[in-house]
C-alpha cells in the first residue's frame, strides 16, 4: 500500500509539471533569453518524464543486463524516448504518465485479488497457548509446540495444531476449511483440526502433529504452490509472448525504415507510427490477466473447501466428461450403521429395548458391527448408552468364533449373532431377503428379531449425481469391492446406471485403464475416492479427486483436487468454478488479441496516435484484469 501511495504521488507531480509545461508561454517566460525557450521547455518535459518514467527506464536497462530485452518496460522506454527525438515532448510524457496510471490500476487489481484470497484462507494461527507442567499457560509460536503438548484454546481463537480434545466442550467453526457454515460440537475424545475457530467455551487439546505437518500448514502450502502447476493455456500464453514480442519489434523497425527508404516517406511520420506500433504491441493484458484468472478460480474454490493443486487441474476439470466413483467412503459414509430394527411376530418388546440388549452384549467387542450397535444406541437412547459402562460390569460374555456373542444379562441368556448362532441354540431364523448384514437376537431361547446393518448412503449423494447429470457429465460409473446386490441397491438409490462390483484395487485400475484407452468415448476422466485406499487409481486417472480428506495426509498427497467437507456435491461446485474460470480466461484472450490486432493495424496506417496505442495496451490490460477478478466471485 505504501508503494502504491508513493507511485500515486509521482504521477500527480509529473501531471502537474506536464500541464505547466504545456500551458506556459515559454518565450515570455524566457524573455531574458528567447533563444533558450525551446531548451527550457524540453527540460520541463524531461523533468516530468523522469519523475514518472525513471522506474520504467531503470527496469528496462536492468532487464537488458539480465538478457530480458523484449518486455513491456523496454517497449515503453523505446517508444517514449523515440517520441522525444521526433519532437513529440507532450506525447512522450503523456504516454508514460498514462502507462503508469494503468500500472497503478493493475497493482490495485492484483493486490485486491491477493487480499481477497488471503482473507478467504485466513486460517493460519498466530500463536498457541501451551499448558506448562506447573499448570500455568504460556503463549508461544505454533512451531514451538511438540507432539503430546497440551494447548488451551479460548473462545474466538484458532486451533493451532491437529489434536484431540482432552477437556472441555464447545462448538467450532470450520467454514474456512470446509466451506460449511454450520458449527460442529466437540467433546473430550473428539479429534479437532488446526484452523478451526472455537466459538464458545474453552477446550484443552493434546497436539498429535507438529505445526508443519498439520492440516492448516498443508492447506496453505497447497494454495501457495498452486501457481507452480500451470494450465496449458498459461503455458501457451508464455510461449506466445516469447515469440510475439520480438516479432512486433522487428515489424516496428521495418515500419520505421522501409517506407522512407523505398517510398520517399517522411522519416518522422513513419518513426512515429513505428513507436505507436511498439506501444500497442505489449502483451501484458494476456501475460497478467490469464494467470490471475486461474489464481482467482483456485482462491474461490479454496473458500468453499475445495483445494485445487494447480491451474492445470482446473482446466482438466472443465473438460471432464467421465467421473468414476469409488463407493465406500465416497458415495456412502464408509462405516457400518444400523438402518433397521425388526421385531419378530408375537414379540411385544420395544425395538429400542432389543437394541440396548444387543449393544450391552457386544460392549467389549471392537468389531465394526459391535461399534455400530453401540453408536445406534447412543443416538436412539442416550440414557441407556450413558449407563452402559456401569451396567456391563455384572455381565459375563462368551464369544462364539464366527457366529456371535453369548452374554448373561440379569441371569438371562442373550444371544447376538448370525443365522448359524441361532441354529446352534435351536432357533430357526429364516433367511432374509435384505441387503446388508443381519444381526439376530435371542433371549432365553426365544427369537426376538434382527438388526440390519450396512454402509449408509451419504445424504447428499443422490443430489450430487443429479447435479453432475445437469452439468452434462456423460459417464458416471461406480466401482466397489462389495457384493453385487449391495452395489446394485446403492447404484439404484443414488441414480447411477453403470456399476461394477466385487473388485480388488487392481481391478479398479484395470477398469479405469480401459476407459482411458477410449478418449473418443469417455473424454477426460476423473476418479473420486477416499484418497487412501484408492491411491493407485487416483494417480492413474486424468484427475484424482479425494473425498472426506479433512486432516488426511494421504488424501492431500494422492489427489489433484481435495474436497474437504466430505460432500460429493462439491464436485459439481468445483466444475462450476472451473467452467467460469476457463470462460473468463477465454474472454480475456479473445478480447486482448482482437483489440491488439485492430490497433496495431491502425498504428501501422498512421490512424492511431500514441494515446490510442497506450489505451490499447494499458486500458485493455486493466479491463482484462478486472474481468479476471470475477473468478473470485464464483
Amino acid at each position: 500500500m505504501k508503494a502504491m501511495k508513493k507511485e500515486l504521488g509521482r504521477i500527480i507531480a509529473a501531471l502537474l509539471i506536464l500541464i505547466a509545461a504545456m500551458l506556459l508561454p515559454w518565450e515570455r517566460v524566457m524573455a531574458f533569453s528567447p533563444e533558450n525557450a525551446g531548451n527550457a521547455e524540453l527540460i520541463a518535459y524531461l523533468i516530468a518524464y523522469l519523475i514518472v518514467g525513471a522506474p520504467v527506464v531503470r527496469e528496462a536497462v536492468g532487464n537488458i543486463g539480465h538478457g530480458q530485452i523484449f518486455d513491456e518496460n523496454f517497449l515503453m522506454t523505446l517508444a517514449t524516448v523515440g517520441a522525444f527525438f521526433v519532437g513529440e515532448y507532450p506525447e512522450a510524457v503523456g504516454v508514460m504518465l498514462f502507462y503508469q496510471v494503468g500500472e497503478l490500476f493493475q497493482s490495485y487489481a492484483v493486490n485486491r485479488s491477493r487480499t481477497s484470497i488471503a482473507e478467504l484462507m485466513d486460517i493460519r494461527p498466530d500463536s498457541a497457548n501451551k499448558r506448562m507442567e506447573d499448570g500455568s499457560i504460556r503463549t508461544v509460536k505454533p512451531q514451538e509446540i511438540a507432539v503430546g503438548d497440551v494447548i488451551v484454546v479460548r473462545p474466538g481463537e484458532k486451533v493451532p495444531l491437529d489434536g484431540s480434545v482432552i477437556k472441555g466442550n464447545c462448538n467450532i467453526d470450520t467454514s474456512a476449511l470446509t466451506g460449511e457454515s454450520i458449527p460442529q460440537s466437540i467433546a473430550p475424545g473428539d479429534s479437532v483440526i488446526s484452523g478451526s475457530i472455537v466459538l464458545d467455551g474453552m477446550v484443552e487439546v493434546r497436539a498429535e502433529k507438529l505445526f508443519r505437518e498439520s492440516t492448516v500448514s498443508k492447506i496453505l502450502e497447497l494454495v501457495e504452490n498452486a501457481s507452480d502447476k500451470k494450465a496449458k493455456t498459461e503455458n501457451f500464453i508464455t510461449r506466445f509472448a516469447r515469440v510475439y514480442t520480438p516479432t512486433v519489434v522487428a515489424l516496428a523497425v521495418i515500419l520505421a525504415i522501409v517506407p522512407p527508404l523505398l517510398f520517399q516517406g517522411e522519416w518522422s511520420d513513419w518513426i512515429y507510427r513505428a513507436l505507436s506500433f511498439l506501444v500497442v504491441s505489449c502483451p501484458c493484458a494476456l501475460v497478467i490477466s490469464v494467470p490471475l484468472s486461474f489464481f482467482g478460480g483456485i482462491g474461490a474454490a479454496s473458500s468453499r473447501g475445495i483445494l485445487i493443486k494447480g491451474s492445470n487441474y482446473l482446466e482438466t476439470l472443465a473438460d471432464c466428461r467421465t467421473i468414476v466413483f469409488d463407493k465406500t467412503g465416497t458415495l456412502t459414509e464408509g462405516k457400518f450403521s444400523v438402518v433397521d430394527v425388526q421385531m419378530a411376530k408375537g414379540i411385544f418388546m420395544q425395538p429400542k429395548q432389543m437394541l440396548k440388549m444387543a449393544a450391552y452384549a457386544e460392549y467389549y467387542s471392537t468389531h465394526p458391527i459391535s461399534q455400530s450397535l453401540k453408536e445406534a444406541l447412543r443416538q436412539q437412547d442416550r440414557d441407556a448408552f450413558d449407563r452402559m459402562e456401569s451396567a456391563v460390569k455384572n455381565i459375563t460374555v462368551e464369544e462364539i468364533a464366527g457366529r456371535g456373542i453369548h452374554a448373561k444379562i440379569n441371569q438371562d441368556d442373550v444371544y447376538v449373532g448370525n443365522e448359524k448362532l441361532m441354529q446352534q441354540i435351536g432357533i430357526s431364523a429364516e433367511p432374509l431377503n435384505v441387503v446388508g448384514t443381519t444381526v439376530h437376537v435371542a433371549l432365553q431361547g426365544q427369537y426376538l428379531g434382527y438388526i440390519l446393518i450396512r454402509d449408509r448412503v451419504k445424504p447428499d449423494s443422490k443430489e450430487a449425481i443429479a447435479l453432475l447429470k445437469e452439468r452434462a457429465v456423460g459417464h458416471l460409473v461406480m466401482l466397489t469391492g462389495d457384493q453385487e446386490e449391495i452395489a446394485k441397491k446403492i447404484a439404484e438409490e443414488i441414480g447411477i446406471s453403470e456399476y461394477h462390483a466385487r473388485l480388488l484395487p487392481a481391478d479398479k485400475v484395470s477398469y479405469v485403464e480401459q476407459m482411458l484407452a477410449k478418449p473418443e468415448v469417455y473424454g477426460k476422466l476423473a476418479f473420486v475416492g477416499d484418497g487412501i485406499n484408492d491411491a493407485p487409481v487416483l494417480a492413474r486417472a486424468d484427475l484424482g479427486i479425494a473425498m472426506g480428506a479433512l486432516g488426511s495426509d494421504a488424501a492431500i498427497e494422492a489427489a489433484d483436487i481435495v474436497l474437504m467437507d466430505d460432500n460429493p456435491k462439491g464436485i459439481a461446485k468445483a466444475i462450476d468454478i472451473a467452467h467460469k474460470t476457463i470462460g473468463i480466461v477465454k474472454q480475456n484472450i479473445v478480447f486482448a488479441i482482437a483489440v491488439k490486432i485492430i490497433v496495431l493495424v491502425l498504428a501501422a496506417l498512421g490512424w492511431a496516435p500514441m494515446w490510442l496505442a497506450i489505451f490499447a495496451d494499458v486500458g485493455v490490460a486493466v479491463l482484462a484484469i478486472l474481468n479476471a477478478l470475477r473468478a473470485l466471485q464464483v
